[in-house]
């Protein structure tokens, strides 16, 4: 065991650090680490310091426009690893990975973990300005992921092979886990609410890349089919993120009769109990957790196909993939499931035996914790 090695988690922000990274960072705790966090400052702080983990606060942006707000952000991180001297630093998104693999690689870092969660917008868009950003991003993966020490996580092949063909990975450091994990006893298979109406939940920050659009479009589409389905979105509005809804769009919708918005809501698996589809038409993602607790809660997804979400369902088995930004491929969709109770439940129970399968948080830990020990015990050639 690695008792007394310190673990050094690098976040962009400490909720997500709650939301996304805390059952790892607890097995870590249990296999003897002295776990500490490095985010953004934020309310989540107190609750990661009540794990008994110590929290850094490092200055970061969400937006990436200003070079000098950047580059402090960078020395930041190369101060803080110097300070700490952890045996191992773990990277998650994309910033902490791009900053945090340079910073670990001038202090000399004895080890490096880099969770890739999806390649972010810089990889959708093929604009000029996009292509360009492109290259720069290339250039600095490269350096990132350089580490002679090191592991990247991929949560979908496509990542993975992406970051191969730009030279920024090797085949040595590839390790692949399917998202962030989910709890299986708090999500939980329970049997579907009566119908009609089918419930459909859509569980996503309300942005345009996670297919928003589509879906209060699709909504559009199967009230005037007449087809009895409730449309319902979870999620918030991203005031700072440009790709965002605004509230006059949510307020709109809802007047509009076509879609229930409920919001940011924690009680993400009573939610699922209460609905009998799961929907996420997003643009690309790394592998989406909202998919992974439908299929723990045994519901039928429906999805795009597109790299993360054709990831995180059995197409044809747990759920159906459509094409991306096509609402008139979604709501067809949704409407056969609606009107398919068999078809739907038995997608839902495959989805169950996936979760267990592949999804367990317990699972997910272990191999997280295990790619540790390989780092801090590399084995003798």
């Amino acid at each position: 065991m690695s008792a007394g090695s310190r673990l050094l988690f690098v976040v962009n922000n400490p909720a997500f650090f709650m939301s996304h990274r805390v059952p790892v960072a607890l097995a870590a705790q249990r296999a003897g680490y002295d776990v500490h966090v490095a985010t953004m400052d934020g309310p989540a702080v107190a609750d990661i310091e009540a794990l008994g983990m110590t929290h850094h606060v490092i200055p970061m942006t969400r937006s990436g426009k200003h070079p000098l707000q950047e580059l402090g952000t960078l020395i930041a991180l190369v101060r803080l690893f110097r300070r700490l001297r952890p045996q191992i630093v773990h990277l998650v998104t994309i910033k902490p990975v791009l900053y945090g693999g340079i910073a670990a690689r001038l202090a000399r870092v004895p080890g490096m973990v880099a969770a890739i969660s999806g390649l972010g917008f810089v990889f959708l868009s093929n604009s000029l300005k996009m292509r360009m950003v492109r290259a720069v991003v290339a250039r600095l993966y490269r350096l990132a992921l350089g580490h002679p020490n090191s592991r990247v996580i991929f949560q979908n092949a496509n990542d993975r092979d992406l970051l191969k063909s730009l030279g920024a990975v090797r085949d040595e450091q590839v390790v692949m886990i399917r998202g962030a994990g989910v709890d299986l006893d708090a999500y939980r298979a329970l049997p579907e609410p009566p119908a009609p109406p089918v419930v459909a939940t859509m569980v996503a920050r309300l942005l345009r890349d996670k297919g928003v659009q589509e879906f209060v479009q699709a909504a559009r589409l199967l009230r005037e089919r007449g087809v009895p389905v409730t449309m319902q979105l979870v999620g918030g509005v991203d005031a700072g993120n440009p790709a965002s809804a605004t509230q006059e769009d949510v307020d709109a919708w809802q007047r509009e009769g076509c879609v229930r918005a409920l919001g940011e809501r924690s009680d993400v698996a009573e939610l699922y109990a209460a609905s009998h589809i799961a929907v996420l038409p997003s643009y690309r993602e790394g592998l989406p957790k909202s998919l992974i607790e439908a299929a723990a809660c045994g519901r039928a997804v429906v999805t795009t196909d597109v790299p993360g979400c054709r990831d995180a369902i059995e197409p044809g088995e747990t759920g159906v993939l459509v094409p991306v930004r096509d609402a008139q491929g979604l709501a067809d969709a949704i409407a056969r499931l609606a009107e398919d109770a068999p078809l739907r439940q038995a997608m839902g129970a495959a989805g169950r035996a996936l979760a267990e399968r592949e999804f367990d948080i317990e699972r997910v830990a272990r191999v997280h914790v295990g790619v540790y020990e390989s780092l801090i015990h590399p084995p003798s050639v």
